[in-house]
Parts: structure tokens; sequence; C-alpha cells
């Protein structure tokens, strides 16, 4: 179950709350990209960046001279990950919404510096991109890790809202001549594209050409 502080307690969309960590496991492991918010410099920043889910540990990376993870490390942070399932169209303005399922984690980062836990941190978010590549090519060297950062983030304070299902119009709206529903957001991957100096003849790896079919990490 995931734990309840005040920073985590819903107090709107009570019934999109989740409370199974499952839950959270699913949003984060589904998901590409988060996004980093810290305060740098009396100025709040939200960061894009990939990341990567080790049990209950999330990891970050970047360069060592990067601001942001320095202020992640300063400071308290919050991490969210979100994905739009669908716009749902309801039959007036105000009752639009979004189908969704996002995360947000707080928590205080530290810097990793166990070189087996570093490592280890870099295949999972290597491989949260793109599962089954960290075994497929040249692993960082010493140089490439002594310019990397890697930063760990506990999952213990954590929320998870998902919304599913049609529109919920007010009751005199359901006779409106006004079109409600869903429409669905899908993504997919499309076909791979060579690095123009590939030299010919090296196929496009199993792990990579079917992407969608590849076991969940």
């Amino acid at each position: 179950m995931l734990s309840t502080t005040a920073r985590t307690t819903l107090n709107r969309g009570k019934d999109r709350g989740r409370t199974d960590r499952a839950d959270l496991y699913a949003v984060l492991d589904a998901g590409l990209i988060c996004h980093l918010g810290v305060v740098a410099d009396g100025c709040p920043r939200v960061i894009p960046t990939g990341y990567g889910r080790i049990g209950d540990t999330l990891y970050l990376h970047g360069s060592t001279g990067a601001a942001s993870l320095r202020a992640a490390l300063a400071g308290p942070v919050c991490v969210t990950v979100t994905h739009v399932d669908g716009i749902v169209l309801a039959r007036s303005a105000f009752h639009h919404s979004v189908n969704y399922r996002s995360a947000m984690i707080y928590g205080e980062a530290r810097m990793v510096e166990d070189d087996g836990e570093r490592l280890d941190a870099l295949r999972a978010i290597t491989e949260q991109l793109a599962p089954g590549q960290w075994d497929a090519v040249r692993p960082p060297d010493r140089k490439e890790l002594a310019g990397t950062a890697v930063v760990a983030l506990s999952l213990e304070e954590a929320s998870v809202k998902i919304r599913v299902g049609p529109p919920k119009d007010d009751e005199e709206d359901y006779e409106l001549p006004v079109w409600a529903g869903v429409l669905p957001l899908v993504v997919s991957w499309g076909e791979p594209l060579p690095d123009p100096l590939l030299p010919s003849g090296i196929p496009v790896p199993d792990h990579i050409r079917y992407r969608d079919s590849a076991a969940p990490h």
C-alpha cells in the first residue's frame, strides 16, 4: 500500500486515487520521461529527464555539472510521470476532461556513490527507454562514468491518480443533441531509422524491431 502523508493526501478527485503500490509501479514502468521539480536559486524548475526504477527506488542521471541535480540534492524534490490515454468529450464545456494515469513522488534525493549501484541504476535507466539495449551496446567507460551523476529517490512517499471511463455530465444535459464520449490516444513505435553512418549489413535487433511485444521491465 502507498503511504499517506500531508503531501500525498488527495484533496480533489479522491475517487481517482489509487493506494495499491502495484499501480505506482505500473505507471512508472510504462513511462519514458519524468519531470523533476526542484528549487534552484530560489526559483522553481521542472526538468524533463529519463529515469529508471529498481524496486522502491527511482533513479535519475545527468552531467556531474547539471544544476538540476545539484538542486535536487540540496532540498526536497517532486517527480511526476503522466500518461494521457484519451480526451473526454462531454456535452458541456465544463465537464470535458482527460483519461490519464499519473504518479507523483516526493522525497529527499541522494547521490549514488557505490559503483555497483551506479551501474545498476544506469542499466535501469537505459532499459526504461529501450529494453534489451544495455546488453547490446558498449558499457560506459571510466571517463564517462566520472562525468555522470546518478541520484536516487525513494518511492516511499507517492500518490497515484487514474481517470478512466466516459464523461460525467449534469443530469439535465444528457438530452442535449451533442456527441459525447472518449477520443482515445494511442501511441505506437514507428519503423526504426538507421544511423546514416551505420555500416551495411547490421540488422535491426529484435529487441528494437519488436519493441511493442518486448517483455515488461
